[in-house]
């Protein structure tokens, strides 16, 4: 009977065999990706056996950069500009069913129809929020910290190969 938590998850539930170790233990804490991507790399170099190890992120936060002002003309010209791509999508796919001579008809109504149902359901959209996010944002889920584990039985084999890098300060 095994005690490692993909034995109990259920099926389906979390990250896939490919995302977990079944027993991991911690060779170093880093405060940016890229040491600990070197710490990876400097373990392949030396023939660790890298597929047993995983670089975990921690210490999440979420950033959200505000890009700029929400306005309905701005929610108006991206509804339009939406709906335009979609019904020329949709007429260019029709149109490849109708007569030669009907094809243009279809394109240029179906981007009309786009276009307007985008404007409309955009500031639809924007109504009802009733102001309470006039702004434009973008966001990021980013770790201050990261992690490189790898399998129980590698790791003293690990913490040793790391123990002999060049400039390394034994504590």
């Amino acid at each position: 009977m095994t005690s490692s938590a993909a034995a109990r998850r259920p099926a389906g539930i979390g990250p896939g065999p490919v995302l977990t170790l079944a027993y991991p233990m911690s060779i170093g804490v880093f405060d940016n990706y890229e040491e600990a991507q070197a710490t990876v790399d400097y373990l392949s170099d030396h023939d660790f056996p890298v597929e047993q190890c995983m670089i975990v992120g921690t210490d999440l936060k979420q950033i959200e950069r505000v890009t700029g002002r929400l306005t309905a003309g701005r929610v108006a010209l991206g509804g339009l500009l939406s709906g335009v791509w979609l019904g020329l999508f949709v007429g260019l796919i029709v149109s490849l069913f109708a007569q030669p001579t009907d094809a243009l008809m279809m394109i240029v109504g179906a981007v009309l129809f786009g276009a307007f149902f985008g404007l409309v359901w955009a500031l639809l959209g924007y109504a009802l929020t009733r102001g309470r996010r006039d702004f434009v944002s973008v966001s990021q889920v980013v770790a201050t910290r990261y992690e490189v584990l790898t399998e129980h039985k590698h790791a003293q084999r690990a913490r040793d190969l790391l123990d002999e890098r060049p400039g390394h300060q034994l504590g």
